[in-house]
């Protein structure tokens, strides 16, 4: 079995309990306006061109078959239309100011770098999580990946969105041992408007995970003007209380770290004039929602 992986991150400790490794699956049916990692939504491999990092040889052009990159001038230009990611720019490129997002691996490679820290695993109750992109948009190849883990004995973590049909997170639900459920918009319409999807059947998945009893924790972005309405968070902190079993909410505040990869994967960032929320707005919306009851944390 394989799967198209974008990056495989160790030592990480904002995606689940203690030290782990995060494996990110290239892929998501949701295209959320802030999200800081634009290369993982198409589910292809795909060029991302870093232009403060070239020098204009024409290397790349020389070695370019399809004819994407070809010089003009002193400057070497990429027409997107014409390129296969072929990948023998990357390869030549002296300067790596090309680079391909998304490597074909099979499950034991990714599991050859997950074993290499199995002893930070082990010494602070860490694990993997597997985030995107939505992992669940390669169902077969998570699956086999988490049982590999489940194997392994490692600890494992399922950072979704939820949009996926009942029977696939079915299938892989009984290997995962923390859920890190993100919650963008609680009226479908919004949600509609901002991702490009309903939010029916996230919720209705999130229910029946939670009915089930898996251990679980909500993800709420909380971004300037669009999901940091006092309404919309006492909604969301409404129907977390109603939930059967929830271990608590992570309030995520916006950042536009990964704008600058928009123009990189020739993407147009729709949010540029945005700034993060203050910390005492995070302190307001984290006391909304723990007047519900609720283990409210802010970051994860």
């Amino acid at each position: 079995m394989r799967g198209i992986v974008f990056d495989i991150q160790r030592y990480s400790i904002h995606d689940g309990p203690g030290i782990r490794t995060t494996v990110f699956l290239k892929g998501c049916p949701l295209h959320c306006p802030w999200c800081h990692n634009p290369e993982s939504q198409a589910a292809e491999p795909e060029l991302m061109l870093l232009s403060g990092r070239c020098i204009s040889c024409g290397a790349c052009a020389t070695a370019c078959e399809s004819g994407a990159a070809y010089a003009v001038g002193d400057a070497v230009l990429t027409d997107r239309e014409r390129c296969t990611c072929c990948g023998a720019c990357v390869e030549i490129c002296p300067t790596q100011a090309r680079e391909m997002v998304g490597q074909d691996m099979s499950v034991g490679e990714v599991m050859a770098q997950i074993e290499r820290d199995t002893v930070f695993y082990d010494q602070s109750g860490g694990g993997v999580t597997f985030s995107g992109g939505e992992p669940l948009a390669q169902p077969e190849f998570l699956l086999e990946l988490l049982e590999a883990c489940r194997q392994r004995e490692i600890h494992t973590a399922l950072d979704t969105c939820g949009q996926a049909p009942w029977e696939v997170l079915d299938t892989v639900r009984h290997y995962v041992d923390l859920f890190l459920y993100d919650v963008k918009a609680m009226d479908d319409e919004a949600h509609r408007r901002l991702t490009g999807q309903s939010n029916a059947q996230i919720m209705r998945n999130l229910r029946d995970l939670s009915r089930a009893g898996h251990r679980i924790v909500l993800r709420v972005p909380i971004v300037p003007t669009i999901s940091d309405d006092v309404r919309h968070v006492r909604q969301i902190g409404a129907f977390a209380a109603s939930l059967p079993h929830l271990e608590g909410i992570d309030l995520l505040p916006y950042h536009h770290t990964g704008s600058d990869k928009y123009e990189r994967v020739n993407r147009r960032y729709s949010l540029p004039d945005l700034r993060p929320p203050g910390e005492d707005r995070m302190s307001q919306l984290q006391g909304i929602l723990s007047s519900f009851g609720l283990n409210v944390r802010v970051g994860g």
